[in-house]
């Protein structure tokens, strides 16, 4: 597998995770937080804040969504229970699909 640095990404992927980032240090300075306040709240180091501020596609998920909701960005939606209603939701639709695919096996007829 490729390292994250040797990765293509898409323009749209690149520019969202740019804009995420600004809006987390936006609302950090709006806060008058710290990234070393920011960094020791999340658990995280102060430089994968900055990492995740700059977006940098090679940021971990869960670190740069926890920033973002200590911060205060909104990431989907705004109610709690309505994101936990979406989640379950959607896990009822994956329930109902296979756990695993599997694919006939096509054996070679060669008996001559």
């Amino acid at each position: 597998m490729p390292r994250p640095a040797d990765r293509p990404y898409s323009r749209y992927s690149e520019h969202a995770v740019a804009l995420l980032g600004q809006l987390i240090r936006q609302s950090r300075i709006a806060r008058a937080m710290t990234t070393a306040e920011l960094a020791a709240r999340a658990g995280i180091s102060r430089g994968l804040i900055q990492r995740i501020e700059k977006g940098d596609m090679g940021c971990a998920i869960g670190a740069v969504f926890e920033v973002a909701t200590i911060v205060g960005v909104p990431l989907f939606y705004s109610d709690p229970r309505t994101l936990a209603a979406e989640v379950d939701r959607q896990r009822d639709r994956l329930t109902l699909l296979p756990k695993a695919v599997h694919t006939a096996e096509i054996k070679a007829k060669d008996d001559f």
